[in-house]
């Protein structure tokens, strides 16, 4: 119930039987308006979160429903010690903000089957990141080919974060560039499983910490007229690991006492 409507409650003067009823009613109310049911929890939950949940139930015994609220209040960002109201108005800001990603991907997922099967396109480009120490220092490479000569390289600080945020800044900064330079038909190859797994699978199954990074990454894809990601092995992606480690060895050298 909201403030206005709780404030109405209690300011009448009840007599106590009738004063219990109406506190009943308000508690009643505020689980069906506000609070999202079991099974729209359920339907909004990444699959390590409900895994996550059947363990907190296994460890604690509480019921399904609490041990998943209690895993999305998490994810949500509401800490533990967090009012009802305020975990519940968390809760319907992520499912909100899932409702769209998962709409978006729905958009994608006949493009990226069409693309992910087909021949190299006229476009291609090549991402890596690298975290020192993991997590530490980020540093991004990232190398776009055209079909005219086209030649960007993309060698910088990515911030800080673990090795998989670093992977994603780069993949998201080659993703600019080829917005930048107008490309379209675009294969992009990278050596993270987790981030090609990642951008390439569905909603339910997106790492929980990633989520920005992902959400970012299709967002710019979105906007190019076709776009394939693609993984390759480690050794097939020798370009764009050398720019990566080439912004990591500066980062180094700046840090170093006496640097300018």
């Amino acid at each position: 119930m909201n403030k206005r409507l709780r404030a109405l409650f209690l300011a009448t003067t009840w007599p106590r039987h009738d004063h219990d009823i109406a506190l009943a009613i308000q508690a009643q109310y505020r689980v069906s308006c506000r609070m999202p049911d079991f099974a729209r929890l359920q339907s909004a939950a990444l699959k390590s979160e409900l895994r996550a949940s059947l363990r907190l139930t296994s460890r604690t015994g509480c019921s399904p429903e609490a041990a998943l609220r209690t895993t999305l209040a998490a994810s949500a960002g509401a800490g533990a010690g967090a009012d009802a109201d305020t975990v519940d108005a968390a809760l319907v800001k992520m499912l909100a903000a899932r409702d769209a990603l998962r709409l978006a991907d729905c958009a994608r997922s006949a493009a990226i089957a069409r693309n992910r099967a087909g021949p190299p396109a006229a476009w291609r480009g090549w991402f890596d990141g690298s975290a020192q120490p993991n997590p530490g220092a980020c540093g991004i490479g990232a190398l776009l080919k055209g079909p005219a000569g086209e030649h960007v390289a993309i060698s910088r600080a990515g911030g800080y974060g673990n090795s998989s945020e670093a992977e994603y800044r780069a993949l998201i900064a080659l993703l600019e560039a080829a917005l930048d330079c107008g490309a379209h038909d675009v294969t992009i190859y990278g050596d993270s499983k987790v981030v090609i797994d990642d951008i390439n699978g569905p909603f339910a199954g997106a790492v929980v910490s990633l989520l920005d990074y992902r959400a970012g990454a299709l967002a710019l894809m979105a906007r190019l007229p076709a776009v394939s990601v693609r993984w390759i092995a480690r050794h097939k992606n020798g370009e764009a690991d050398a720019l990566s480690q080439r912004a990591g060895r500066a980062l180094a050298c700046s840090d170093r006492p006496g640097a300018s």
